[in-house]
């Protein structure tokens, strides 16, 4: 393939990391790509690398969350029961995912990425705290499906108040 035809995207990896094969010389992971932060527009793309070097640093250095930008050749199928994905030749971590450092936290909250925006989600109540990407509050929705009234009333002050 021409290095030319190669695409470069930004996404967030979706969940961890897998080995390809038995020895770790390939990798495969999944990127939520969102070129426009609509929702809408959102994708999960299947991504596998098959440079040794660059999968085990796939395999050991990165974490859910983790913003990367990949970049290769989409491989289209080509019958219905194929898949499609990106065969990554190079990939950048351009922010890392933040570090939870409770334990016991964890494993009862969730953080949840919407576009720019960063969801916290407890099992113990059902207010959802939001903020932006940059750590920005947004505010507390009364329950997950209220997410999207609270983010379109930011997004509305936003644009009124000229940020």
């Amino acid at each position: 393939m021409d290095t030319n035809d190669a695409i470069a995207l930004d996404g967030f990896l979706d969940e961890e990391t897998v080995p390809g094969d038995l020895h770790g010389s390939t990798a495969r992971f999944r990127l939520t790509v969102s070129p426009t932060d609509e929702r809408t527009d959102e994708m999960i793309l299947p991504c596998n690398v098959t440079d040794p070097a660059l999968a085990h640093a796939v395999i050991h250095d990165l974490v859910p969350g983790d913003k990367l930008r990949v970049t290769g050749h989409l491989r289209l199928p080509r019958t219905p029961d194929e898949p499609m994905w990106l065969v990554v030749s190079t990939l950048a971590v351009l922010e890392t995912a933040p570090l939870l450092s409770d334990p016991e936290t964890v494993a009862t909250a969730v953080l949840e990425r919407y576009g720019p925006y960063v969801c916290w989600l407890d099992a113990d109540t059902p207010d959802v705290e939001v903020f932006t990407a940059t750590g920005a509050w947004v505010g507390t929705a009364p329950e997950p499906s209220a997410i999207s009234e609270l983010l379109e009333a930011f997004e509305q002050r936003q644009a009124t108040n000229g940020d």
